[in-house]
């Protein structure tokens, strides 16, 4: 098959994609296509910039085959696979990263090419979880091939090579988004080098690029009706807030306890008679709730009462704590004043199910309604139906979405 037959295929494969899955297709359009040189690319490849790919490779497959190809090397991308290795061996978290992304294909109707790996037994889970159930078995490959960092063995040092060229800017992309991007010329070794591997600078920056590219995908699928069940959980659980959750809670406290305005009037002995609003850091009454089904460990309540504790004494923070599972802890509510210790009055063993909403019924019916109630979950229960007056942020382990309220990501 001529050159241009293998570019129509592309091409043709990529509008279908726009047209049928606008979310998937909305990413690959962000990759270039390059004939890369057989030499180093026997099927296809990417380094978070492009597409690479062998014409003999794509020659072989079926259209509906080449459209699982793009929207696979398009997926390593909107993941963020290149910028998520840390310290894992090369080899394995490639197998993990494949294994994660191609049930979320299969289950979004597109037809993996022969070779692709698969295990239904990991749908659902993300390449970090997989990771661990790897083994590091050469004989195991992946289909394409991760150009975006090197094997272990061939790490040099940050000072020991030149920088690659700098990604292009989303700016470039927007204005040649309505155009087809097109392959680049071949070399005279018959198609594209191999391209070199991301610093650390470019992970970063492609990692923001390709997160603003996600959420964007997301979004115009959504509003044309077109986005699966699994790939929209998917988008939720990777635009969720990165920083740790400590971070995130101490500064939602903090907000809290400053967003309270005063209209006391001053003293006469000020000479102004005028009263203007001014920021005040009274006493606020946070509930506490411990989700006891047996999904949260003892040993992970310890930590985030702990946790809640060194916060509460800097913002002057009067605790309710409270214990559910399918019903609320018949021995509760513990109270803590700013000065005492917030502590777990007892050991929790794990129980039946999970029911949010004995919690609510309770906190509505408070004297004062609290100026926080913290949940703490893995979000796997019966909601209430209605969203309470007063502010609720949901710490979550795991990956399950709420309703309302404001969520965090434990782990």
């Amino acid at each position: 098959m001529e050159q241009l037959d293998i570019e129509t295929k592309l091409a043709a494969a990529r509008t279908r994609l726009i047209i049928d899955k606008p979310f998937l297709g909305a990413l690959v359009l962000r990759l270039p296509l390059v004939m890369a040189n057989p030499e180093w690319c026997k099927t296809t490849a990417t380094d978070a910039r492009k597409f690479y790919y062998n014409p003999e490779f794509i020659e072989q497959l079926t259209l509906a085959e080449t459209q699982f190809i793009l929207a696979h090397e398009a997926l390593h991308c909107a993941l963020s696979h290149f910028a998520r290795r840390e310290h894992r061996i090369k080899h394995r978290w490639d197998l993990a990263c494949d294994f994660a992304i191609n049930p979320l294909l299969v289950n979004d109707g597109l037809q993996p090419p022969p070779g692709t790996l698969y295990e239904k037994s990991y749908d659902g889970m993300t390449a970090e979880e997989i990771y661990p159930f790897m083994e590091d078995n050469e004989n195991d490959q992946t289909l394409d091939m991760h150009v975006y960092d090197r094997p272990e063995e061939q790490q040099t040092k940050p000072n020991d090579r030149t920088p690659p060229p700098p990604p292009p800017s989303d700016r470039q992309d927007e204005k040649n988004s309505g155009e087809q991007p097109q392959p680049q010329p071949a070399e005279n070794t018959g198609g594209s080098p191999q391209p070199p591997p991301l610093s650390h600078d470019e992970r970063e920056n492609l990692s923001v690029q390709w997160q603003q590219r996600l959420a964007g995908a997301a979004q115009q699928a959504q509003q044309a009706g077109k986005l699966s069940g699994d790939m929209a959980r998917l988008v939720d659980f990777l635009l969720q807030p990165k920083l740790p959750w400590r971070m995130l809670l101490a500064r939602y406290m903090s907000v809290l306890a400053r967003d309270d305005y005063s209209y006391t009037r001053p003293s006469s002995r000020r000479g102004d008679p005028a009263v203007f609003p001014s920021l005040r850091s009274s006493q606020i009454e946070v509930v506490v709730v411990i989700d006891t089904s047996g999904s949260i460990a003892e040993t992970e309540m310890k930590e985030f009462v702990t946790e809640i504790d060194a916060i509460k004494g800097q913002l002057r923070a009067r605790i309710i704590l409270h214990a559910c599972d399918a019903a609320l802890a018949a021995d509760g509510p513990w109270q803590y004043e700013p000065w005492e210790e917030f502590s777990l009055p007892r050991d929790f063993k794990g129980g039946g199910g999970t029911d949010f909403r004995p919690v609510f019924t309770w906190a509505d019916q408070l004297d004062r309604s609290p100026d926080l109630l913290m949940y703490f979950t893995d979000a796997q229960g019966s909601f209430p139906t209605s969203t309470p007056f007063f502010p609720v942020l949901w710490l979550v382990k795991g990956k399950t979405p709420v309703p309302w309220g404001q969520r965090v990501q434990l782990n």
